[in-house]
């Protein structure tokens, strides 16, 4: 099972950034296709160069990355064919009223669209009816993270959960 890990912008921007994701992965045993980076726009786009040589390193170990709340940040589209992208998390600002405003709806059928024509993965994050989900899964959807799968837990409540579902 992957294990999706939010980056700040200090810890990304840090020298031993990929060193210490390799020590984790050495220490742990996990393995590198296992560990998704996510970064948000703002974080990719600031210094774009060092950002790509930086993200062809961890690509190198084998580490997914992740665009987390796409659609809020920068509007430049280039940076999906500038950097190594494996997925797209689609903010849950549009999800949340995909079923009563019409605008929210186009954006997110356009972004999971896109994403799928670009062979990335597409999350829909913040989804907490079954409507929602409903729609995601017709527009072409295939992941989706929020209230209406599970509230937030402690490592130790995830980890009886995984066992329990075995």
């Amino acid at each position: 099972m992957p294990m999706a890990v939010n980056i700040s912008a200090l810890e990304f921007r840090s020298e031993d950034f990929v060193e210490s994701i390799r020590a984790v992965l050495k220490e742990t045993r996990l393995d590198p296709h296992c560990l998704e980076l996510e970064l948000t726009e703002s974080v990719l786009m600031k210094h774009a160069e060092s950002t790509i040589s930086m993200l062809k390193a961890l690509k190198d170990i084998g580490v997914q990355l992740a665009v987390d709340d796409f659609g809020t940040g920068y509007s430049s589209l280039s940076y999906l064919r500038q950097f190594p992208i494996d997925s797209l998390k689609m903010d849950r600002s549009f999800v949340h009223e995909i079923s009563s405003k019409s605008d929210d709806a186009a954006i997110v059928s356009a972004v999971i669209s896109m994403g799928n024509s670009l062979k990335k993965r597409v999350i829909a994050e913040g989804v907490e009816t079954r409507e929602q989900l409903d729609f995601l899964t017709a527009a072409g959807c295939e992941e989706a993270q929020g209230y209406y799968f599970s509230a937030p837990m402690v490592a130790d409540e995830f980890a009886a959960l995984l066992e329990a579902r075995v």
